[in-house]
């Protein structure tokens, strides 16, 4: 477990380095006509002294002296100089010495500035992580053990990992280890495909291999079939159709490959569902989308009722044949949650894990160039505002600022205005440490608090960052308070508005951004937005994001959050030493100005990643070891411990959101699979007749379920291969709304009974027992009574997983916390003496009020 951070540590200070190419000549014989071209980060005559001095060399002139950045911020080497100037048919005499002109070094130079790749040199030679190769023999092993029991079945995997994980290059190491000659990769995202193209076309281990697309310009009818092929497409390409309702022309010969791996990237959970329009949306529409859901109760069951459906073969939706498909998310909760892949189908590359790594890399190999050290590491900063501004917009039963009211905003670009702007002024003013009551408070208590732009650790890490808020009107108002004349503060950043459909679409809203940028060394921006590029996108220089908005979702949160993690190095900085790399950026920061919020999130978000992990404070316990939090109360800044972070997150539930907790459809599962096992099991069905109402639901609606659900695949598959008849279109759509309707119910009837629970909490007074003991040893009678069902059925039940064990000890755990902080907040200790919780089925070490330290 890694050691406590100190806050000088969490606000550890960015390095200062200017990436330079730099050339000199030496006036002798030897030498006449040479260039000695090299790279540092250093001073270039203090680089050029250490090295002649060394060679007791004189008559040394330096010749040239430029930025190794090209015009998106991505570094070049002197190694590609060189290469370069081979390329054009200069002598690489030895080394680093060229036999060019200056002016032939400077044109080079130009041509990589402007963005001119070597492309198709396959030059790279680096091999598989051990994270990325275990990824690789996985999914290997688990595709020959299905085609081992039947060699006509067609497995699936998932990759659930984390961005910079190298998915693109591990993927081509798999399809090379599976002597795969055609591989399809469909995303939903077409702006990654840089990176696919890039990773085939420059690594000697796919020396060979052909790329092809849309904008590849090849002719995929004339490749060399003899050779392995990669093609890339969209998924909203591969599923157009023309006029007249065919596939596009220019799409019909991939439908007549036989594929031997097919790849969806950035793919979310039921895409070809119902709801696979949520894929098509803008970010920005999607993210309102998803917060809507969560919001509402009724919403969110439906929706994972509909997860629930049967999923339909890939061959329904996307008409291709594979061998097999490989899925890749780094956005997994809910699709690691509904079970439609199961644990030997789905490989975990975390946040933590990739911080534990880079960690023990270091530990293990001191001296070595860390593989994971230009990955920074997180530091989340909450920031409780000043009384009069949280009575401008807080809101709900513990009155938690609302950052969507506090930062509404009304009007459209140079109109757009804030509804609270003298307040969004003084704001700025607190984050920038010049609004005069705080700086008096400052002066009385003799701190200063660590704001986000008024501190000299944490400004430089705000060169360029990315501010996230409610809609496009608050982005523009946003952008026109910054421009006003007495702002002179915020005049020296430039401001990009990422918003709405004046900023573009996918990769074109990032464009501006880039340009605004540029090396990203001696410029500072503020990229404003609502949604967009809070997916997919990489930006090495953003080092910050301040949270300006309300999220419920901590995949949404944490997607956001993860746009400033993205690394920012350069290898073999001085060109003498290929193991050393100069880090840019060490660590990130998330500010957030809604501390309750952003700690729920935070908890949420660390518990989901360990959802094997029965007690929630260890999960939480883990990632804050690698992402440090620190929380300002006004007064002071303190780093909050796992603890804490679940005490303040509890401290905003009321106990109706508690009560929700067992009101959720994630706690009960209506897949087939799952009522296929009750309708084979008569105790387990004659268990859940006996459940409060269920008789009302008709007769054998769990066999009514599977075989309406069954008898609308079988019409959907006939009318997409058009033969389906009026009556029977008729009769899809009335089957599978019934069908739909009948599981929903069946699923509220479920939850229904687990509102019984917490009843039963309160009745029982076995603390220190984990509840399904209470339940199965000690007081049986009590939870027959209180719920209906025998112990012997309950338990029956939940070995069938129609109960969802690890969310229950989710809310347990949250009712038995927020029972013991509300008592203990009135002076009363609920349990004397009381050492321990029990959750569901397991029990965790209580700690005592004194044990917590803010």
């Amino acid at each position: 477990m890694m050691s406590k951070h100190t806050i000088e540590e969490i606000l550890a200070p960015k390095p200062e380095v200017k990436p330079r190419i730099y050339a000199y000549s030496i006036n002798d014989v030897a030498h006449k006509g040479l260039l000695k071209v090299g790279q540092t980060t250093r001073d270039v005559k203090q680089r050029v002294a250490e090295q002649v001095k060394t060679a007791a060399i004189k008559n040394v002139k330096i010749e040239l002296d430029e930025l190794a950045v090209r015009d998106d911020g991505t570094v070049f080497s002197d190694h590609q100089v060189r290469v370069a100037l081979v390329a054009k048919g200069f002598e690489n005499t030895e080394l680093e010495w060229m036999r060019c002109t200056v002016a032939d070094v400077q044109t080079v130079l130009t041509e990589l500035r402007t963005g001119k790749q070597l492309s198709g040199t396959h030059h790279e030679t680096f091999p598989l992580r051990w994270e990325q190769a275990e990824a690789v023999n996985k999914t290997h092993a688990y595709f020959h053990s299905l085609w081992r029991e039947d060699m006509h079945a067609v497995p699936r995997f998932l990759w659930n990992a984390k961005m910079r994980f190298g998915k693109t290059f591990t993927t081509y190491q798999l399809a090379k280890k599976l002597g795969a000659k055609r591989v399809l990769v469909v995303t939903f995202k077409p702006a990654v495909e840089d990176a696919w193209q890039t990773d085939l076309e420059n690594h000697t281990d796919f020396e060979g291999w052909q790329y092809l697309s849309r904008s590849s310009g090849k002719n995929p009818t004339q490749i060399d079939k003899k050779k392995p092929v990669v093609y890339f497409g969209s998924f909203q390409d591969l599923l157009g159709r023309d006029l007249f309702g065919n596939i596009k022309a220019n799409n019909e010969w991939l439908h007549a490959v036989n594929w031997d791996l097919v790849v969806f990237d950035e793919y979310h959970f039921g895409a070809w569902r119902q709801g696979a329009k949520e894929l098509f949306e803008g970010e920005e529409e999607g993210i309102i989308r998803v917060e809507t859901l969560l919001d509402d109760t009724k919403k969110f069951r439906e929706r994972v009722a509909d997860l629930q459906e049967p999923l339909e073969k890939e061959s329904n939706f996307l008409p291709i044949t594979s061998k097999a498909y490989l899925y890749l998310s780094g956005t997994p909760f809910r699709a690691l949650a509904s079970g439609e892949f199961i644990e030997e189908q789905i490989f975990n590359w975390t946040y933590t894990d990739e911080q534990r790594a880079k960690e023990q890399f270091a530990q293990n190999h001191p001296g070595d160039r860390n593989p994971y050290g230009a990955l920074p590491q997180l530091r989340l900063l909450t920031y409780q505002m000043p009384d009069e501004l949280l009575a401008v917009a807080s809101a709900g039963e513990f009155d938690e600022f609302d950052l969507n009211a506090f930062f509404a905003a009304t009007g459209t670009g140079t109109s757009a205005e804030f509804k609270n702007k003298d307040d969004v002024q003084k704001w700025l003013d607190i984050i920038r440490g010049a609004y005069a009551p705080q700086m008096l408070e400052n002066l009385k208590t003799g701190t200063r608090p660590p704001f986000p732009y008024s501190d000299i650790r944490l400004r430089p890490y705000l060169q360029h960052s990315f501010w996230f808020l409610p809609n496009v009107a608050s982005c523009h108002a946003m952008a026109n308070l910054l421009a006003e004349k007495h702002n002179t503060f915020w005049h020296e950043y430039r401001v990009v508005v990422a918003a709405g459909t004046s900023a573009g679409m996918g990769l074109d809203a990032l464009i501006p951004v880039r340009k605004a940028i540029g090396n990203g060394f001696d410029t500072k921006t503020i990229t404003l937005s609502c949604g967009k590029l809070t997916t997919g996108v990489t930006v090495s220089q953003w080092s910050s994001i301040l949270m300006l908005r309300n999220l419920k979702s901590p995949e949404t949160y944490f997607q956001a959050a993860f746009r400033v993690q993205s690394p920012w190095s350069i290898k073999n900085p001085n060109g003498d030493n290929p193991n050393e790399e100069e880090i840019l950026k060490p660590i990130c920061f998330v500010f957030d100005f809604a501390p309750t919020r952003a700690l729920r999130q935070l908890s949420e978000y660390g518990i989901s990643l360990s959802p094997s992990e029965p007690n929630p404070e260890n999960a939480v316990r883990d990632l804050v070891s690698f992402l440090p939090v620190l929380a300002y109360d006004g007064a002071n800044m303190t780093q909050i411990d796992a603890g804490g972070i679940l005490d303040i997150a509890m401290a905003g539930t009321s106990a109706t959101l508690l009560a929700r907790k067992w009101q959720s459809a994630l706690l009960v599962n209506v897949d087939n699979d799952t009522l296929r096992r009750i309708l084979e099991n008569p105790e387990a069905l004659a268990a859940v007749e006996s459940i409060e109402g269920w008789r009302a639901l008709g007769d054998n609606i769990i066999e009514t379920i599977i075989n309406k659900s069954e008898k609308v695949k079988e019409l959907k598959g006939k009318a997409k291969a058009g033969s389906l008849t009026a009556t029977e279109k008729k009769e899809l759509t009335e089957e599978e709304k019934e069908y739909k309707s009948k599981r929903k119910l069946l699923q509220e009837k479920l939850i229904k009974f687990a509102t019984r629970i917490p009843a039963f909490m309160y009745l029982t007074d076995f603390r220190e027992n984990n509840l399904q003991d209470v339940i199965t040893k000690i007081e049986p009678e009590l939870f027959r009574i209180v719920t209906g069902l025998t112990v012997k059925d309950f338990n029956l039940l939940v070995s069938l997983r129609v109960f969802n064990t690890e969310q229950m000890n989710q809310a347990v755990f949250a009712f038995r916390r927020y029972e013991d902080a509300s008592l203990r907040y009135t002076g009363i200790e609920s349990h004397e003496g009381l050492t321990h919780y029990g959750l569901w089925n397991t029990v965790i070490a209580r700690e005592s009020p004194e044990d917590y330290t803010p």
